[in-house]
């Protein structure tokens, strides 16, 4: 038979291979970009990423001619199986304790004109994500003198033959066909194919084909309506927020679906504003606004006037959804004429009267009928389906435009990893205006099937450490300033049920880290991520297990990192200042690209220019990533000063200050460095603290016993009463930068 992308030639006799490229058909729809850069003749060395055990079945299936694969010889030496399907299908053994013959077997046969596929991480990933790359292919290539051609695949990972859920094979098979995208990357000659080159390559790839996933392409509400209803019995929540109550899959869809109806009657305007705490209530709006065919703006009600004012401004939201009782405690907040009580809300549309229908709907029709009920469109894609705006710590607020694309990338992303099982309980206690509580702490667990437990504020730590131990909660998510008075105030009891603990938001002190481990025996895994990326890009995961005694380790966690990229982002390193790409292993300005981020501000080309450059979203954080993949941050490109040519970080000097003095953060920052306009040196550093141990002399005395330079030295100490925070506990730079003018002024 000739070469085609439909049936390809393979190696293996006909009687092999063609029901084996007949099942393969069967059981994955096989998509492939870029097949025109496999060459049609002539020696090649693909590189690909390694996700499962059909992996090579896969990518034969999307190779327009026949591939000579390299496997493990320790598979044909335990089974008699592997040997005659090694024998037919003319793979070559690759000899981890010979390793010059596997170079000269695999160099023979691209010289012979062939292509050879190898997996050079080694073995199949047990994280899903991709590994350190080993670097014999570099050989193989130089050797032959052949391109590589770099191809990464995306939609095997959670198949049976993956280690998924940390085993092989022992789940459930999908009903479906598998879809999965197969990216082929340009040619790289053989002496440029460096380790650091075709992992970029691989990187870029993976990305292109998981942007390629039908699943992204659904609409958000949709997906959720049709999770509840597959289930109506299952407890999905439990709201926390007075006493306690349960909420089953059944009961959260009438909610949302009675309130939806009611507002596409009675909201005129494209979005609708929402001001409630984490809860129940907040979850089913959300729900319901998306249901209406409505965006959701969950406005930030900790931020000042001002700020509120500009985001009810840009987002024309003229209706906001809230409560009596939150509308008592934040008086202050411009309260539109069109607010309602959700409360009252509920009794006007009939109350329990009102979810009845829906409950019998639940319960009675096919999950998949459910979003047709409600009318909602199969497609969301890159239509929006959340409104947020950015914290201004830095300046003012930015109206940040998520997709439903953009929500389900990231949440799809996080299900990838092993620290959001769906079996967990989760604590959600993040507010919903932060990204991280509207994706990961609202939409994940409904999309997912985890249960979820709310509290209504991430600063009221009894009742978090009553939830944990009540509840039996086994995930949380927050940042460093909330998670440190539950170290000082918890039991070992009250924490025995948490397996995950996840930190965020700013970057974790090592004291709480060593705090956690040596009292709890829990290990903080430190993540990364900003309201422009859904919010999720990195996090560290639990290493996997070791299935076999002989399978090599693959570490999921490396402390001070960030952790690996989600499956599905790339990213590229950046010089400061030129903007030029960096090797790996420098230290730049982080950019990203991915599914899950973001296309732009609300109605500001301008701010949406300055962070995009050539389709990549540029972070302003400054970081490297070593050749494991793992990304460390070094601190943020606005908190660094340059001082008579020289770069100055105040995120070092600031550390060194507080190990220096012994400061106590447990109740909020202590001290901050925020550069100023300085007419002789460009800048100078104004240190903020609200301690009354740190002095001029103390500090000078201290730092150079740290052996700081002395241009890293702040000349001019400020006493405040209060370091300001903001809602979700980042420093509130603006506010910061505001005090240091201030007492630069004063003292001018």
């Amino acid at each position: 038979m000739a070469d085609s992308p439909l049936f390809p030639r393979a190696h293996a006799p006909w009687f092999i291979s063609w029901p084996a490229v007949l099942l393969g058909r069967l059981l994955y729809k096989v998509k492939v970009l870029g097949a025109r850069h496999v060459p049609s003749q002539g020696g090649a060395l693909l590189v690909a990423n390694h996700l499962s055990y059909v992996d090579v079945l896969v990518l034969q299936l999307a190779c327009p001619r026949p591939i000579r694969f390299v496997g493990h010889e320790a598979f044909p030496l335990r089974s008699l199986f592997f040997r005659l399907v090694y024998k037919v299908t003319g793979t070559i053994p690759v000899s981890p304790v010979n390793a010059l013959e596997t170079v000269r077997r695999v160099s023979q046969a691209l010289k012979a004109g062939q292509l050879v596929l190898i997996f050079p991480e080694g073995g199949i990933s047990r994280t899903g994500q991709l590994m350190k790359l080993q670097r014999g292919f570099e050989t193989m290539a130089r050797r032959s003198g052949v391109p590589v051609i770099p191809v990464a695949h995306d939609g095997l990972w959670g198949s049976v033959f993956s280690f998924s859920e940390n085993k092989y094979l022992l789940k459930f098979p999908r009903v479906m066909r598998t879809a999965v995208c197969v990216a082929w990357g340009q040619p790289i000659p053989a002496d440029q194919a460096d380790a650091g080159t075709v992992r970029q390559a691989l990187l870029d790839l993976g990305c292109d084909a998981f942007d390629e996933r039908p699943q992204l392409k659904r609409h958000l509400a949709g997906e959720i309506v049709r999770r509840l209803g597959r289930r109506p019995g299952r407890l999905v929540m439990v709201d926390r927020t007075v006493g306690r109550r349960e909420l089953k899959a059944a009961q959260f869809f009438a909610a949302a679906a009675a309130l939806s109806r009611h507002l596409r009657k009675t909201v005129p305007e494209p979005r609708v504003g929402i001001v409630l705490p984490p809860g129940a209530g907040s979850s089913i709006v959300n729900l319901a606004v998306l249901c209406a065919g409505k965006v959701p703006v969950n406005l930030n009600f900790t931020a000042g006037r001002s700020a509120v004012d500009s985001s009810l401004r840009m987002s024309g939201v003229k209706t906001i959804i809230s409560a009596d009782a939150v509308r008592a405690k934040v008086p202050a907040f411009p309260w539109p004429e069109s607010t309602l009580d959700l409360t009252a809300t509920i009794k006007a549309i009939g109350g329990k009267r009102a979810l009845l229908p829906w409950l019998l709907a639940a319960w009675l029709l096919p999950n998949q009928l459910l979003p047709r009920l409600l009318g909602l469109p199969k497609r969301g894609d890159r239509a929006e389906a959340g409104l947020l705006f950015t914290s201004g710590s830095s300046g003012e607020p930015k109206g940040v435009v998520l997709t439903h694309r953009n929500i389900l990338a990231n949440c799809w992303q996080f299900s990838t990893l092993s620290i959001f099982p769906t079996d967990s309980v989760m604590l959600s206690c993040l507010p919903v205006f932060h990204s991280f509580g509207f994706t990961v702490n609202m939409w994940y667990p409904l999309l997912r099937g985890c249960r979820s437990v709310t509290v209504p504020s991430p600063l009221d730590t009894k009742k978090i450490i009553d939830a944990i131990r009540e509840e039996e909660i086994s995930v949380m998510v927050g940042a460093p300033t909330f998670m440190r008075p539950i170290l000082k105030k918890a039991e070992s009891a009250d924490l025995k049920s948490l397996q995950i603990l996840v930190s965020g938001a700013e970057k974790m002190p090592m004291d709480l880290y060593e705090g956690f481990m040596k009292r709890f025996h829990l290990e903080m895994m430190q993540g990364y991520g900003m309201t422009e990326a859904s919010p999720g890009t990195n996090v560290n995961q639990p290493d996997p297990i070791l299935p076999t005694t002989t399978a090599a380790e693959q570490p999921g966690k490396r402390l001070g990192s960030v952790g690996r990229m989600m499956p599905g982002m790339t990213a590229r390193v950046l010089h400061p200042e030129t903007r030029a790409v960096l090797p790996p292993g420098e230290t730049g300005v982080i950019a990203f690209r991915g599914a899950n981020v973001f296309g732009g501000y609300l109605d500001d080309p301008q701010k949406t220019s300055e962070v995009f450059q050539d389709g990549w979203y540029v972070t302003g954080d400054l970081g490297r990533f070593d050749e494991d993949g793992f990304l460390f941050i070094e601190g943020r490109l606005s908190r660094f000063s340059k001082i008579a040519g020289e770069m100055v970080p105040h995120g070092t000097v600031e550390q060194k200050l507080t190990e220096a003095f012994a400061l106590d953060q447990s109740e909020g920052y202590a001290l901050v460095v925020m550069g100023v306009p300085d007419p002789g040196k460009g800048e100078q550093l104004v240190l903020l603290t609200s301690s009354d141990l740190v002095t001029e002399s103390s500090v000078k005395e201290k730092l150079t016993e740290a052996g700081v330079p002395n241009l890293w030295i702040p000349k001019l100490i400020s006493r405040v009463e209060k370091i300001p925070v903001l809602g979700t506990g980042k420093l509130d730079l603006k506010g910061c930068k505001d005090l240091a003018m201030k007492a630069a002024g004063e003292n001018g």
